[in-house]
């Protein structure tokens, strides 16, 4: 998580929304893909960290099935990054801070309890104080610089 943590704050010092994740492989400890937000920079909606990290770990391991995976992000998954865990069969997600406004494991809604046929365990609330911190000092800094 403090990897991520790292991320979150690269993305935060080029104005994007801090946001980190890194997919570690749970057999070997190595982390096999790294993301952070960037939506402004790429000008996409799917620049999330997420996807960043699981594209790169897809990659590296030379396939889409990322069994024996697990995701940890500061911030708890968007419906679309959630559909994209569960798609790539992560199968432990890890997030700090919750999001009240978009969270899709357990905030606003919970895809990991619908009827797919992969069903990530997810922790919400790891290093909750510092995630919760890197997001509302970058919003604090926006709305002041307005």
């Amino acid at each position: 998580m403090r990897q991520a943590i790292e991320l979150a704050m690269e993305a935060a010092e080029e104005m994007e929304v801090p946001v980190g994740a890194v997919v570690v492989n749970r057999s070997t400890g190595e982390v096999v893909g790294t993301g952070r937000n960037r939506r402004e920079t790429d000008r996409s909606p799917l620049a999330h960290a997420e996807i960043e990290a699981i594209d790169q770990a897809s990659k590296r391991l030379n396939g889409w099935r990322l069994v024996g995976c697990d995701l940890y992000v500061t911030l708890e998954p968007c419906p679309m990054c959630a559909g994209a865990i569960i798609n790539s069969r992560i199968e432990k997600v890890y997030f700090g801070a919750y999001d009240m406004k978009a969270g899709s494991c357990g905030s606003v809604v919970d895809l990991f309890s619908l009827p797919y046929n992969h069903k990530p365990e997810v922790w919400g609330g790891m290093m909750e104080k510092e995630c919760a911190r890197l997001l509302s000092g970058f919003f604090r800094k926006l709305r002041n610089n307005k």
